[in-house]
C-alpha cells in the first residue's frame, strides 16, 4: 500500500471505520516490526512491542489529524513503546534465541559461499556497532538506513532538530565505517600524555658531556 492510500485508510479509521484497521495493519506491521527488531536486537521482544504499538495506535486513533502522514505518527508511537519498555526493564537482559535469524538476513540468491560469508560477517558487524553506539545515534541510523524516513520525518519522530538528527546519523555511520575498515582505536590518551610529559634532555646536554669527557683525558 502506498502512503496516500495508507493515509486515507487512517483517516477513515480515525473517524470510526473499524474495517480500515486491517488495511493499516497490513501496511505497517512488517515495517514497525523491523524497526523494533533493530532497536531492541531481539525478535521475540520486538513482536511483543509491535502488538503494544498497534494497541496504542488503536487507542489514539481519534487524535490522528486528518490529512496527516501516518508513518511518522506510527513510528513515534512505536518509539514511545520501546522507550517505556527500556525504562521499566533496564536491569533485565533480553537474550536472543539461537533460532533467531537476526536483523540482517543474508540474501538467499547469494549462492557463492565467500560472498555469503562476507555478507554474514558484515551483518554481524552492523549489529555489534548498533548495540554499542548511543541510543540516539542508533535510532537516527535505523530511521535513515532501514526505514527510509526523510530528515524531516525522522526529526519529528525523535523530537529533535533536523541538524541534530543528521549529526547523530553521521556519527553512527562513522562508527560503522571505522569498524568495517578495521581501524584501530585511537592512541591511548594516558600513554600519549605520559610521552608528552616525559622530561626532555636539557639543551646542550651532549656538548656538556663531551666537555666532561675531554676534561678526564687531560
Amino acid at each position: 500500500m502506498d502512503e496516500p492510500a495508507l493515509n486515507d485508510a487512517m483517516d477513515r479509521y480515525a473517524t470510526g471505520d473499524t474495517r480500515a484497521f486491517s488495511e493499516i495493519h497490513r501496511a505497517l506491521h512488517l515495517r514497525l516490526l523491523a524497526y523494533l527488531t533493530r532497536v531492541t536486537g531481539a525478535a521475540a521482544l520486538a513482536d511483543d512491542l509491535a502488538q503494544e504499538t498497534f494497541l496504542r495506535l488503536h487507542r489514539a486513533r481519534a487524535t490522528f489529524a486528518r490529512g496527516g502522514a501516518v508513518l511518522p505518527w506510527a513510528y513515534a508511537i512505536a518509539r514511545n513503546v520501546y522507550i517505556d519498555h527500556t525504562r521499566y526493564a533496564r536491569q533485565r537482559r533480553i537474550e536472543r534465541l539461537p533460532s533467531d535469524p537476526g536483523s540482517e538476513p543474508v540474501d538467499p540468491r547469494m549462492d557463492d559461499a565467500e560472498a555469503t560469508a562476507i555478507a554474514a560477517q558484515t551483518a554481524a558487524t552492523v549489529e555489534r556497532v548498533l548495540a554499542r553506539i548511543p541510543a540516539a545515534q542508533r535510532e537516527a541510523f535505523v530511521f535513515f538506513r532501514y526505514e527510509g524516513l526523510s530528515v524531516q520525518d525522522a526529526a519529528a519522530v525523535l523530537g529533535a532538530t533536523q541538524t541534530a538528527v543528521k549529526l547523530r546519523a553521521f556519527r553512527a555511520y562513522e562508527a560503522l565505517r571505522a569498524e568495517l575498515s578495521g581501524r584501530g582505536a585511537p592512541p591511548d590518551e594516558e600513554n600519549a600524555s605520559d610521552a608528552h610529559d616525559r622530561p626532555k634532555p636539557a639543551r646542550g646536554g651532549r656538548r656538556t658531556a663531551a666537555r666532561a669527557a675531554a676534561a678526564k683525558t687531560r
